[in-house]
């Protein structure tokens, strides 16, 4: 009896052991999918404002509740972006295209329950647009763009010159910023394409880089605090963040590609 009792122990183990890789699967499946939903959730929350880099306190309690899979793919792909952006101009636009054809539709999909049909119908369609229409696509991009940056640079220096009981007031109106970035940038795109394409890469890669970096670092204990505080000193710290490695980018990427054939030419 004896004998027959170990065999029985060590089976009994062994479908201990199974059913804990089975319950961890699951537990890492679970975690998985809800990794997703949290990255659109955070974006979207993100850019719920039109001066998100400039409202440091929402920023810092999005990007902290970001995944660290996630956080490293931001900056990856950021990185990516803001110094190859113009070498792989097409791919790069399709791609954010895609990007934020998902993210918007996501957000107008839980309007009625359907975030992830509405999300992926919309990115399809605006990716698949980006090829008979590259040119287009880049004049859009290059719009939203200047909008995103005049949006922040009006909302930061709002905060940081004017009076005391008049920071809110004129905050509010960063639409006016991003309304002439709008047309300048929009407008730039036909007249000078090759700048465009530059000009828009190098600040979406930044913003998406800087973005990852700092919710990386909100995911480790001893910088977290310190980061926190740092970005929340001022409403100009994180476009000054964003704003320096565009520049950095621009000027690299503009180097790199000086003596090449014009890819407007090509497109």
């Amino acid at each position: 009896m004896v004998g027959c009792r170990v065999p029985l122990h060590g089976i009994g183990n062994r479908h201990g052991a199974q059913r804990e890789e089975l319950d961890m699967s699951a537990i890492l499946a679970v975690n998985a999918v809800d990794g997703r939903q949290s990255a659109f959730e955070v974006i979207t929350a993100i850019f719920s404002n039109g001066d998100a880099l400039a409202q440091p306190q929402q920023l810092v309690e999005a990007l902290g509740n970001l995944s660290l899979v996630w956080a490293v793919v931001f900056l990856i792909v950021g990185v990516l972006c803001l110094f190859n952006g113009y070498r792989y101009y097409k791919a790069t636009t399709v791609i954010l295209a895609l990007l934020i054809g998902a993210f918007s539709g996501y957000a107008l999909g839980k309007q009625i329950g359907a975030q992830w049909i509405v999300a992926g119908c919309l990115a399809a369609l605006l990716a698949t647009l980006c090829f008979p229409l590259m040119k287009y696509a880049v004049a859009v991009l290059g719009g939203l763009t200047g909008a995103y940056i005049g949006a922040n640079v009006w909302s930061a220096c709002a905060q940081l010159f004017a009076e005391p009981g008049q920071v809110a007031s004129n905050a509010e109106h960063y639409w006016i910023g991003a309304l002439i970035g709008l047309i300048v940038l929009g407008m730039l795109a036909f007249i000078v394409f090759k700048l465009s394409v530059i000009v828009f890469t190098s600040i979406s890669g930044s913003s998406i880089a800087v973005m990852g970096f700092l919710a990386l670092l909100l995911q480790l204990p001893s910088f977290s605090d310190g980061v926190a505080s740092g970005v929340k000193a001022h409403a100009a710290v994180i476009p000054i963040l964003v704003i320096v490695p565009a520049v950095i980018g621009l000027i690299l990427q503009g180097t790199s590609s000086h003596g090449a054939k014009d890819v407007g030419a090509a497109a």
